[in-house]
Formats: structure tokens, C-alpha cells, sequence
């Protein structure tokens, strides 16, 4: 078989000219998208350029900063450590001050307790001597004079502590001024007086009695001679003669001798009537008074007139009473063994 030849193949189309390339509007979005971002990569370059410019000089500005920081770190660390050094200078001083503020305290609490001690004990002191002069002799104004020094004492120390102690004794002052008032000083005074008056008081025995009748006229110089002879012998007769009473009492004749021992008797009574009003011994007091009394009635001039002023002060001071019921001071030396007690607790 003869074979058929294969058919000739076809020509390729001429190529279009370049110029209708162009007209692709693909291409010409291509090359300004290529061109925007040539662009923006060259302004990224210039802004990464400046930043990497601004980066360096804040580096550098840092750095100087760093430099002139650590400088001024280490200048406040140097103060820093001079202050340190300065406190603990400064906390030695103060822990020494306060060392001796601390021996201060307890050298002025000791003072403080001493004086408190030794005021507590002036008290004491005081309130003692008014118990006694209470129970002793009974002597109320003395008792008075000493509570009042106690609380005058308590007063100036003026501490709670004691205002317990100072009601107390303000309560027993209280008692004691409400007690009647019993002038033993003054008593005592006229006993003094009458001791000293006695030595000049007259005896009834040496008292003349008194001359009866009327008295004659005295004769006077004109008269005769006759009327003054009988008026002479008139007065010699009426002094031969003398009318006495025997209807009372007479005084005792005593010798002259005796007249001294009456006197020194009388002013043992006195005396003793004196310590019984000091002893507050208000029988023998009374009793004494009266013999003495007796005394002056029976052998002294009774219309004398310090004999009469004797009598009549004896008789007032008889009549006076010397024994009261005192009250005790058991409140004020309670709170004092009280107080004592609590202090010797601590």
C-alpha cells in the first residue's frame, strides 16, 4: 500500500506589535503597585535610618544619664552611710541618756519613797502623841494641836495614798472639837493665883472685933479743961471693958508657930487639887478644893475681902467637872497600820 503523505502543518500567526502590550491595564496596576511600594520601602529606609539615629542618641543620652545617676547613687550612698554612722552615734548618746534618765527615775523614786517614809512617819509620830495625851491626862487641846500638825503634814504631800489616813484623822479632829471645853490652863492659873495670895491672906485669930455703941465726939480744943480730963478717963474706962459674943464659932487660938504650918497646909491643898486637875482626878480634885475651903471658913478673917474672892474661887473651881468621855483615835492609827502594812507588802 502506498502511503498517503501527512498533510502540511499550518503557519504560525504573525506576533502582535508591543505597543497593544502596553494597553494591559493588569500591567500598568502591576508596575504602580511595584512603584508605591519601592516607594515605601525607601520613606521605611529613611524612617528606620531615623530611628535607629533617635535610638542611638536616647542610648547615648541614656548613658550620660546612667553615668550622672550612679554618680549621684553613689554621692546618696555616701550620705546614706555618713547618716548611718550618725544614728548609730546618735542611738549610743540616746541609750545612754536614756541609761541615766532610767537612774534618774529610780534615784528620784527612792528620794520620793524616802520622803514619803520619813512624812508618813512624822505623822505617825503625831497621831501617837494625841492618843497619848488623850488616855494619859486627858488633855484635849494638846490632842487637837497634834492631829491638826498631822493633816497639815498629809496636806502638803498631797498623795492618793494617803487620803484614806487623812479622812481618818479629819474624822477624829472632828470628834475631838465636839467635845466640851474644859479650861484646865486656865484653872490651873487660879490655883497659881490662890498659892501665891495665901502667904497674905489674915488669920481670924489677930482680927479685932469691932468697937459697939456710938462714937464719941472727939473734944475739941475750946473745950474746958474739966470736959477733956473726963473725956480722957471716959475713954480709958470703956477700953478696960470688952463685949464678945459666944453664940457662934470663934476662931482657933493658934501659937505663932502654928500660923506657918496653917499656911503651908493650905498650900498642900492647893498643890494637891492641882496635880488631880492635871491627872483629870476629878474626886480627889473636888475633895481637896473642899478641905481647903474649909480652911480659909474656919481660920481666916472671913469679912476680908481676898479672903471672900478666895472662897468664892474655890467654890467655882469645885463646881467644874473634869471628867468627859474621850473617844480614841483608833480610826487614824488603823489607817496608819494599814498604810504601813500595804507599803511593806510591795
Amino acid at each position: 500500500m502506498e502511503e498517503t503523505p501527512a498533510p502540511p502543518v499550518a503557519a504560525p500567526p504573525p506576533a502582535a506589535p508591543r505597543v497593544g502590550q502596553w494597553r494591559n491595564p493588569w500591567l500598568v496596576l502591576a508596575l504602580g503597585a511595584l512603584a508605591v511600594a519601592g516607594w515605601a520601602i525607601l520613606d521605611l529606609r529613611d524612617q528606620i535610618g531615623e530611628t535607629r539615629q533617635e535610638v542611638a542618641r536616647r542610648l547615648a543620652d541614656a548613658d550620660a544619664l546612667g553615668s550622672e545617676g550612679r554618680g549621684a547613687l553613689k554621692q546618696v550612698q555616701d550620705q546614706m552611710a555618713a547618716l548611718q554612722a550618725k544614728q548609730g552615734a546618735l542611738d549610743a548618746r540616746l541609750a545612754e541618756f536614756q541609761g541615766q534618765a532610767a537612774s534618774l527615775q529610780g534615784l528620784y523614786q527612792e528620794l520620793a519613797r524616802s520622803r514619803d517614809d520619813a512624812s508618813l512617819l512624822e505623822v505617825e509620830q503625831a497621831v501617837t502623841l494625841a492618843a497619848q495625851n488623850l488616855q494619859l491626862t486627858g488633855n484635849v487641846a494638846a490632842a487637837v494641836l497634834a492631829l491638826q500638825t498631822a493633816d497639815a503634814r498629809l496636806a502638803r504631800l498631797d498623795r492618793p495614798q494617803f487620803v484614806p489616813l487623812r479622812k481618818a484623822v479629819g474624822r477624829d479632829l472632828d470628834r475631838l472639837r465636839s467635845l466640851p471645853f474644859v479650861d484646865v490652863a486656865g484653872m490651873s492659873l487660879k490655883l497659881e493665883n490662890l498659892l501665891t495670895a495665901v502667904d497674905r491672906l489674915p488669920l481670924a485669930m489677930n482680927a479685932r472685933p469691932p468697937v459697939a455703941g456710938k462714937a464719941e465726939a472727939p473734944v475739941t480744943e475750946g473745950a474746958a479743961s474739966w470736959e477733956r480730963v473726963v473725956g480722957g478717963l471716959w475713954a480709958e474706962i470703956k477700953g478696960l471693958v470688952r463685949i464678945q459674943r459666944f453664940d457662934r464659932e470663934e476662931p482657933v487660938l493658934l501659937a505663932p508657930g502654928q500660923s506657918f504650918f496653917l499656911r503651908e497646909n493650905l498650900k498642900l491643898r492647893l498643890l494637891n487639887a492641882r496635880l488631880a486637875l492635871l491627872s483629870r482626878d476629878q474626886t480627889t480634885f473636888r475633895s481637896e478644893l473642899k478641905a481647903a475651903q474649909e480652911g480659909l471658913t474656919r481660920h481666916f478673917e472671913a469679912a476680908d475681902k481676898a479672903v471672900q474672892g478666895a472662897v468664892t474661887t474655890l467654890r467655882q473651881l469645885a463646881g467644874a467637872d473634869l471628867v468627859i468621855e474621850l473617844p480614841n483615835l483608833n480610826e487614824s492609827l488603823a489607817a496608819l497600820r494599814g498604810l504601813k502594812n500595804g507599803k511593806a507588802g510591795k
